[in-house]
């Protein structure tokens, strides 16, 4: 369990194809205390530890990403030099400052438009249509893992507002217009709306 809150921008180090896909990520984490089989939100995903090192002072970790998981998220986008928002999973007593995220996507979505607005950037998203009946105005949504609250919703496109450091310190700043994103609905909006199909 997550709530959305990076704590950490890693870079894909390697890929490598022994299997499922492998796939080495660079971190600031102190990888000492990353135990084997841990998870980690990597861009919203949640993903296995299965191996990690120190590399020239460098620390990194491995995760591992079945074809199922590759056909249903971005991970397949990612190429050496790619950014990851990665955010290590909850701990008893720890601050929720985001909101509750599961780390499983739902669905995938695209960069429609990047514009500054003030101080901050205005994003717009598309999204599949079968997601937008969850996302409404002043909810929660995570977009690669980073929870965000939702400014507007328009037909199948909805934005958020960046502010700085979430511009600099998450992905967001490197996100280019037509650029895939992982989705992940707010959980509280999908038990809303099975109450009220079932009704």
């Amino acid at each position: 369990m997550f709530t959305g809150i990076i704590t950490d921008k890693g870079r894909v180090r390697a890929i490598s194809k022994p299997g499922d896909t492998l796939i080495e990520i660079d971190t600031s984490y102190d990888v000492a205390r990353i135990a084997i089989g841990a998870s980690i939100a990597c861009s919203g995903p949640c993903l296995t530890v299965v191996r990690r090192g120190v590399t020239e002072g460098q620390g990194w970790f491995a995760v591992e990403a079945s074809a199922e998981t590759l056909s249903k998220t971005t991970i397949g986008d990612w190429s050496v030099g790619t950014p990851v928002n990665l955010e290590r999973a909850l701990r008893v007593g720890d601050e929720l400052g985001g909101h509750i995220v599961s780390g499983h996507v739902d669905g995938v979505g695209t960069v429609r438009s990047i514009r500054p607005e003030g101080q901050s950037w205005r994003f717009s998203f598309e999204a599949p249509s079968e997601l937008m009946r969850y996302i409404a105005h002043k909810g929660s949504i995570a977009i690669d893992g980073v929870s965000l609250t939702v400014n507007e919703v328009e037909g199948e496109t909805f934005g958020v507002n960046i502010i700085p450091h979430t511009f600099t310190e998450t992905t967001f700043g490197q996100m280019t217009q037509g650029q895939r994103i992982n989705l992940e609905i707010d959980a509280l909006a999908r038990y809303v709306e099975r109450i009220r199909t079932a009704n």
